[in-house]
């Protein structure tokens, strides 16, 4: 079992910045990756970025080179530094893993989700 709470969420104006945190308890041994997904209103929920406990980073075309994302494993923790955010960033974000019993990123844990805002 792994626990993933998220946080850092919140409103914020266009233009501006947030840092989501997601930090993972318990088998956290097991864990190969871990990501952000979210979920606009009337969306499909997206994979935005994904990061290997090596530090290897995938993002999403729509937010490269405007987000960073960045894991500690020594505080099983993964951050994702968000920048120049637009009204459309505006979603529910989830955080997720992929551990060495799972085939895919998100088959196995999920955090509860925070909101981002983006509105003036």
């Amino acid at each position: 079992q792994i626990d993933l709470v998220e946080s850092g969420g919140g409103l914020v104006q266009p233009g501006g910045s947030l840092r989501l945190t997601c930090a993972a308890s318990g088998s956290t041994l097991s864990i190969l990756a871990m990501g952000w997904y979210r979920q606009a209103p009337g969306e499909e929920r997206e994979k935005v970025a994904t990061i290997s406990i090596s530090g290897a980073p995938t993002y999403a075309d729509s937010v490269k080179d405007l987000f960073a994302i960045s894991i500690d494993n020594a505080k099983n923790t993964v951050y994702l530094q968000m920048n120049s955010l637009k009204t459309e960033d505006t979603a529910v974000s989830y955080c997720t893993t992929q551990t060495v019993e799972s085939n895919l990123l998100g088959d196995d844990y999920w955090g509860r989700g925070i909101k981002v805002t983006v509105s003036s």
